[in-house]
């Protein structure tokens, strides 16, 4: 064999050697590309899923609440009025009968609110109206709603002082649905205080936030007495389940809750909640 076929087999056989290494390299590039990708879509699918599962927990909390604020308010309502009509029942008639209207008003208060709330959660197929009956609901809770409210409690034994402050006006929707149960809850609880209780509705309209303050009288804390057993008393600093919700409520929209017991008695609930908010 001369040099010049010598020299063409060794090239021959390097280069089927690197062609060989090449084609090693980029199968191993290959499946490590392939096992990276399948990593990766594993990797987004668990990220997809936990973002799934936060959601459906938010969306739980959310319907919880909203459950809470409409059952916890018209029955303590009905509760209250049905009490006051059997103790009249038989003396008075005409009042028990007026209790007894205000029992079926508080029912059918709340039967609104829930078709309301699941119509929203299972709306018509074709989307032309709420399921569960019809479109005359009626509209979301709102502060140009507070009158009835306030009415309802009034007529309930609970008499209520309400002042605004700054000039009314149209609030962005979730704000407004917020305030509104931020003053239902904390008269619900007042209620529940017994009788002899009053208490006081405070609304500011700020150039930047929104202020809503209840103050209901009681009990001195200082004095140790109680108008009614601890369990159906607000919880120190809100721990209840409704104040609970109102403060997470609040602080979606960068607000901020405070509610506690007053040393010279009774309860107050306040929250600032920002107007501005981008």
């Amino acid at each position: 064999m001369d040099w010049a076929t010598m020299t063409a087999a060794v090239v021959a056989g390097a280069a089927s050697a690197v062609a060989l290494w090449l084609a090693v390299t980029l199968a191993r590039t290959r499946r490590r590309h392939r096992a990276a990708v399948g990593e990766r879509g594993w990797l987004l699918e668990r990220e997809r899923e936990s973002a799934a599962s936060a959601a459906v927990d938010a969306e739980r909390a959310r319907i919880a609440a909203e459950l809470h604020d409409i059952v916890s308010h018209n029955v303590s309502l009905m509760v209250v009025q049905a009490g006051a009509a059997r103790e009249v029942l038989a003396t008075m008639p005409q009042e028990a009968a007026a209790a007894m209207a205000a029992v079926e008003a508080a029912g059918r208060d709340a039967m609104t609110e829930l078709r309301h709330l699941l119509g929203l959660l299972a709306p018509a197929a074709d989307g032309s109206e709420e399921a569960g009956g019809g479109g005359d609901f009626a509209p979301q809770p709102s502060l140009s709603r507070l009158s009835p409210l306030i009415d309802r409690f009034a007529f309930a034994g609970l008499p209520v002082e309400v002042r605004i402050s700054g000039e009314p006006r149209p609030l962005p929707g979730g704000i407004d649905v917020t305030a509104y149960r931020i003053v239902q809850e904390a008269l619900t609880n007042a209620l529940k205080h017994g009788d002899g209780v009053t208490a006081e509705v405070t609304v500011r309209y700020a150039d930047h936030y929104l202020r809503v303050e209840v103050l209901n009288s009681g009990p001195s804390v200082l004095a140790g007495e109680s108008a009614r057993p601890d369990r159906d008393r607000p919880k120190p600093d809100g721990a209840g389940r409704g104040l609970l919700g109102l403060r997470e409520r609040v602080a979606v929209y960068g607000g901020d809750l405070d509610a506690r017991r007053r040393l010279g008695g009774g309860y107050r609930v306040r929250a600032r909640i920002p107007l501005d908010r981008p």
